[in-house]
């Protein structure tokens, strides 16, 4: 098996995607909406991609926050709100707002099983901080690392009581970015005592099953190498100070944050310690340079891997979608106005 989440180019998988997979081998795939229509058509793909590997648990993953940030949408799909709804209800009740973060992540998580999508790049634990680039903006759950966390864990444990696995993310913190890391490299020169601030959520929920790095340079921790190339970052920080040891994946290697060819990339990423590198757009060539340059996943990354597609409860039964929904609109009525 190859460390990597390959994209795919579209609605079916083609004769040279299916060859080329099936040799290839990668840890699992990432759904964009060039690759969806509907319900059934994308039921059959998450389908055809587990018989393909013969993999039930096959790591499928879309982006499905809600907002702005939504793969599947309308009117085949609900709209979900983003993280900074959450945010402000708990100004006024926090329980509720927990209450009402579990119920929508569920509710979305409920909407991705029901097509086969089994991991989510859901909840962003980033701490807003005033100024900063509005890419994080109102996808944030808010500018208080505990409140972050709270609401985080009620959305992992939503995410996984609908079948889902979450991802915790950008680790080590993206809130300081003053540019967005899809165009351009933010670099953050924040101190140690500042920083801490960014790593509590993810200490908070270290035990989050899969995590994703972000394309910032820390100067305090490494003034050279963004977080997601960075052993000293990967390793000191997100595995040593944070204490995580789920599933470690990149962010998408085609973001402009990032200087080089796809494949070097990619072995870059996991030769600093990611256990997998994300390739988001389905370019054979990036593609077959990645699986030329890549070893296989090592036994570390592999019962990581193992370990957090098992964190979800996928035969667990629950509320249909709709009560859901009106349970998540009604907690939220207050702030909706």
């Amino acid at each position: 098996m190859k460390p990597v989440i390959f994209g795919l180019s579209g609605e079916i998988l083609s004769a040279d995607e299916r060859a080329f997979f099936a040799a290839a081998n990668p840890a699992g795939y990432i759904l964009f909406r060039r690759n969806i229509v509907d319900k059934p058509q994308l039921r059959a793909l998450t389908d055809d991609l587990r018989a393909l590997h013969g993999r039930d648990d096959l790591l499928i993953m879309i982006d499905q926050e809600g907002g702005r940030v939504a793969r599947m949408q309308p009117p085949v799909w609900p709209d979900f709100p983003p993280g900074a709804v959450f945010d402000r209800l708990y100004e006024v009740a926090p329980s509720s707002a927990i209450a009402a973060a579990r119920a929508n992540a569920r509710a979305i998580a409920t909407t991705l099983a029901e097509v086969g999508i089994t991991v989510d790049a859901l909840p962003l634990l980033d701490v807003r901080q005033e100024g900063a680039s509005d890419i994080m903006g109102d996808r944030t759950l808010g500018a208080e690392p505990m409140r972050v966390a709270a609401l985080g864990r009620a959305v992992i444990e939503g995410l996984a009581d609908g079948g889902v696995t979450g991802i915790v993310k950008h680790m080590p913190g993206h809130g300081r970015a003053l540019v967005d890391s899809h165009h351009e490299l933010p670099i953050v020169t924040a101190d140690e005592d500042a920083l801490a601030v960014d790593l509590a959520p993810f200490q908070t929920l270290k035990d989050a099953p899969m995590g994703m790095t972000a394309h910032v340079v820390y100067t305090a921790w490494d003034p050279d190498l963004p977080a997601s190339l960075s052993p000293s970052v990967i390793e000191t920080i997100i595995r040593g100070r944070i204490g995580f040891d789920g599933l470690l994946m990149s962010d998408d290697l085609d973001m402009k944050a990032l200087k080089g060819s796809i494949p070097e990339l990619a072995a870059a990423t996991v030769a600093a310690g990611c256990d997998l590198a994300l390739n988001c757009w389905g370019r054979m060539e990036d593609m077959t340079g990645i699986a030329d340059l890549l070893p296989e996943i090592t036994p570390q990354g592999k019962a990581r891997l193992d370990r957090a597609m098992a964190a979800a409860h996928r035969s667990k039964a629950g509320p249909p979608l709709e009560d859901l929904l009106a349970t998540r609109d009604a907690l939220l009525a207050p702030v909706m106005v």
